[in-house]
């Protein structure tokens, strides 16, 4: 496995998950600390803390230190590297579609089927 296959890994594992994909939404809005993010959540700070850290493991979003707060931000390196990673391997599955199905044809026609 590459380091390049383990961070999109780590991205898509942390994507895997409703409510971290609900906290991603809530920091591309903008910057927010975890009792902020955790108002709209009914769950305790500690579990919002919980997904912060694989969203942070994941480099998805970064978090900084400002008095006593440690505000949370939307880090979108990894999410563009997961998106093009999604786009190469979708246009990789679109042409093997496309010559299943002109196999398909083929044989359709070779047995005299109407498709």
């Amino acid at each position: 496995m590459t380091v390049a296959e383990d961070e999109l890994s780590l991205v898509f594992t942390a994507l895997a998950d409703p409510t971290r994909r609900a906290i991603l939404e809530r920091l591309a809005e903008g910057d927010a600390t975890v009792s902020q993010l955790t108002e709209p959540f009914a769950m305790t700070q500690q579990a919002v803390s919980k997904h912060l850290k694989v969203l942070e493991r994941a480099r998805l979003i970064t978090r900084t230190r400002t008095a006593q707060s440690r505000p949370c931000a939307l880090d979108t390196e990894r999410l563009e590297a997961a998106a093009g990673w999604i786009a190469r391997h979708r246009q990789v599955w679109a042409d093997r579609h496309d010559r299943l199905e002109r196999h398909l044809a083929a044989l359709r026609d070779r047995d005299g089927e109407t498709p």
